[in-house]
């Protein structure tokens, strides 16, 4: 059952929830400005059901939530220790120097280690692209899919995001996780009691099964089966071994109040199309790829589906009553 709820109410809700654990007030504000906008773009995995999570985990100190992320930069790389703590936080205050070391330099690379669930990967390379910038993004993840002939999981769900800009248009994102499915979607099945479809997981015999309790035991299907897995390997070294982070099987769970901090590494790239040799006519060449690709019936653009939800948004979230009820609880409101 859903229940509708005002924007500023939800998002009072769950900073006061945050707050309410020991995280800060600036922290829990980015960590709830991301989750309001995962829901309004239709993105409720990833969207204010996270709270009870990140709130459990700030009050057993598995997230450190009133820490400040720590920068420095080295040229066109910019380095932010999230210090154990939120990712958005970190994200936000690197995103900065970031996108003006690329217009110094044609591109420059921001690494965030030691830090946590990054949200929408989307979200990071649109803003970087709302400057006029090429954006890549790469996040690790507790471990979920297990090495191609494998069973035991090793690597993350690892997103891999790209924006571009577009002229006088909201910008093209591309955002896909290396698995077949995300583990959040998994997961809510599970809270729900809902059967998920066979090909999205296997269970810890590497059998393929359809109870979402099982697969959660078990592993995620990669996308591209040994093309998929070798994506995540690929992300894992971009993201926690540059940063010095946690690799995926060394990360204790998002979902569990208990263990070590899981220490997880994100990495964005962003490039001034200016530099290169379309230069100005870069946002012509976009256009036309994205026109043929229009121009065959069926086709939709990647991130369509977010654009229109944003575009059909009111001032009213609809929450799963559970989560409502769950916000107001821990809110004290």
């Amino acid at each position: 059952m859903a229940i509708e709820c005002n924007v500023t109410r939800a998002e009072s809700l769950a900073c006061q929830a945050l707050k309410a654990a020991g995280v800060s007030s600036d922290n829990a504000q980015s960590v709830v400005s991301a989750l309001i906008a995962a829901e309004i773009d239709g993105i409720p995995s990833h969207g204010l059901s996270r709270v009870p999570y990140y709130a459990d985990q700030a009050a057993s100190g598995k997230v450190k939530g009133d820490v400040e992320p720590r920068l420095t930069e080295h040229g066109v790389v910019i380095n932010v220790d999230a210090g154990e703590g939120f990712a958005f936080p970190a994200i936000d205050k690197g995103l900065g120097p970031l996108t003006s070391r690329a217009r110094e330099s044609g591109l420059a690379a921001l690494s965030v280690g030691n830090s946590h669930h990054f949200g929408v990967a989307g979200h990071h390379v649109e803003a970087i692209a709302r400057h006029g910038l090429v954006a890549l993004g790469f996040g690790n993840s507790p471990a979920a899919i297990a090495p191609w002939g494998g069973k035991d999981p090793l690597f993350g769900t690892n997103p891999i995001a790209f924006a571009s800009p577009r002229e006088g248009k909201d910008p093209l994102v591309v955002d896909l996780s290396v698995s077949k499915i995300a583990r959040g979607k998994v997961m809510m099945a599970q809270n729900r009691g809902e059967t998920i479809p066979d090909d999205w997981a296997l269970d810890a015999d590497g059998q393929p099964t359809t109870d979402a309790t099982a697969a959660m035991a078990g592993s995620i299907r990669p996308i591209g089966d040994a093309k998929g897995s070798s994506l995540a390997l690929m992300v894992e070294l971009l993201t926690a071994g540059l940063s010095g982070s946690a690799f995926g099987y060394e990360a204790s769970s998002l979902f569990t109040a208990d263990g070590e901090p899981p220490r997880l590494g994100q990495c964005f790239l962003a490039i001034d199309p200016s530099f290169f040799g379309a230069g100005a006519a870069f946002s012509e060449r976009v256009e036309a790829i994205l026109s043929a690709m229009l121009a065959q019936e069926g086709v939709r653009l990647p991130g369509e589906r977010r654009l229109a939800a944003r575009a059909a948004a009111t001032d009213t979230l609809m929450l799963d009553d559970g989560v409502h009820d769950e916000l107001v609880r821990r809110s004290g409101g």
